[in-house]
C-alpha cells in the first residue's frame, strides 16, 4: 500500500510540475505576442506618418490578397 501511495504522490508531483511548466511557457508566449503587437503598432504608426500613400497601397494589396484567399 505504501508503494502505491508513493507512486500516486510521484505522479501527482510530475503532473503539477508539467502543468506549471506549461503555464510558464504560455505566459512567455503571451508576453512575446504582446511585444510583437506593440512593435507592429509602432511600425505602422511610423509608416503612416512617413509614407501614407505607400502604407495605404500596401493595406489595399494585403486586403485584396486576403479577400482572394477567403473566396478560394
Amino acid at each position: 500500500m505504501k508503494r502505491e501511495d508513493n507512486l500516486s504522490q510521484t505522479a501527482a508531483y510530475k503532473a503539477q510540475a508539467a502543468a506549471n511548466n506549461a503555464h510558464d511557457k504560455a505566459e512567455d508566449a503571451a508576453g512575446s505576442v504582446r511585444e510583437v503587437a506593440h512593435n507592429f503598432g509602432n511600425a505602422l504608426d511610423d509608416s503612416l506618418a512617413k509614407q501614407p500613400m505607400t502604407t495605404l497601397a500596401l493595406a489595399i494589396g494585403v486586403g485584396f490578397i486576403l479577400g482572394a484567399l477567403w473566396k478560394a
